[in-house]
């Protein structure tokens, strides 16, 4: 694994369950800012089964935006549901009032 997609893990996997990240901060937190895009090409790679709630990481808007993946916007829209975060029908929600932060 490269250094940046290590670092990219470990904070994805530091995200509590009923608490969402954005792209842009989870580069920040791994000590790459800047690579907001990044972020998210190596979570759509991350193989089945692997143990990193990806589905916390969203738009900064406050959007699931989740695009070229093998999970669809409605599936992570579900998980982030399944953790107590109110998603609407339009896939948008108050990223502030559950944004985690170290």
């Amino acid at each position: 694994m490269s250094k940046f997609k290590d670092a990219v893990v470990k904070v994805v996997r530091m995200i509590p369950k009923g608490k969402v990240v954005s792209y842009g901060q989870v580069a920040l937190y791994a000590g790459f800012p800047r690579m907001a895009r990044e972020v998210g090409w190596i979570l759509a790679a991350l193989k089945p089964g692997v143990n990193i709630p990806w589905w916390r990481v969203v738009n900064n808007s406050g959007r699931v935006s989740i695009k070229n993946s093998r999970y669809s916007a409605n599936e992570q829209a579900q998980l982030l549901g399944g953790e107590g975060i109110d998603v609407g029908k339009d896939l948008t929600f108050d990223i502030e009032k559950y944004r985690f932060k170290l």
